[in-house]
């Protein structure tokens, strides 16, 4: 079954009509949209990315029957040629805050080939996507500072806080996994612009009737 996780860049998309419940896992409890895909907000009840208890979300998704995830990120660019309204897939992760783990007695890689495979399918839903390239996690919830900024460009393409903790859960639950990232700014010091939640809010609604269309597509073909 085809999971989708939906951040900031889903807040203002119309989403498919799903049956929402409940469900416990031994990390606790977490809601989700079901039907013949699942849908999670990795925010629901306003949980900043700090404060979301991921092994519970991807577990969850796990016990609903989910096989396969694409998780939308907001995320912001650290490279000057990859554009506000760009859409990226990444296909690798560098993370520089802890990660989650539900087998913390394993040691495994992130394996290249779950997020390779389905990376491969997203691009043919999404044509226009960028395909490749790097996404860096920080904590949050607050903003990087310029000086990160420009420290993390050289190691990373976008950063974010949110998917490299998805794909390692992902990973060790067996479950295929791919991220569509919408850029939805500069990151801080790329640009003029003073950089605001704000203004990464109102750039996702701009696109959210590009987003409805992505989200429907990849449900018609892939789901």
């Amino acid at each position: 079954m085809l999971g989708i996780i939906g951040g900031t860049s889903l807040l203002f998309s119309t989403l498919p009509t799903l049956e929402k419940k409940s469900f416990a896992t031994p990390y606790g409890n977490v809601d989700l949209l079901c039907g013949d895909i699942v849908i999670l907000m990795r925010h629901q009840y306003g949980r900043p990315p700090h404060r979301i208890n991921y092994r519970a979300n991807l577990a969850a998704m796990a016990i609903a029957g989910v096989d396969r995830i694409i998780a939308f990120g907001s995320s912001g660019s650290l490279k000057n040629e990859i554009t506000p309204g760009t859409i990226l897939i990444p296909t690798d992760y560098i993370s520089i805050t802890d990660i989650p783990s539900i087998h913390d007695h394993d040691i495994e890689h992130v394996r290249p080939e779950l997020t390779r495979s389905l990376a491969e399918k997203l691009a043919g839903v999404v044509p226009e996507a960028r395909i490749g390239g790097i996404y860096v996690q920080t904590r949050g919830p607050r903003i990087e500072t310029v000086a990160e900024v420009e420290a993390l460009s050289g190691i990373a393409d976008i950063v974010g806080m949110t998917i490299a903790s998805e794909a390692t859960l992902a990973c060790e639950l067996g479950m295929d996994f791919a991220a569509l990232c919408t850029v939805d700014n500069y990151a801080n010091g790329l640009s003029d612009e003073v950089l605001t939640y704000d203004n990464i809010l109102s750039t996702s609604k701009t696109y959210r009737h590009r987003t409805e269309e992505i989200v429907t597509a990849i449900i018609r073909q892939m789901g």
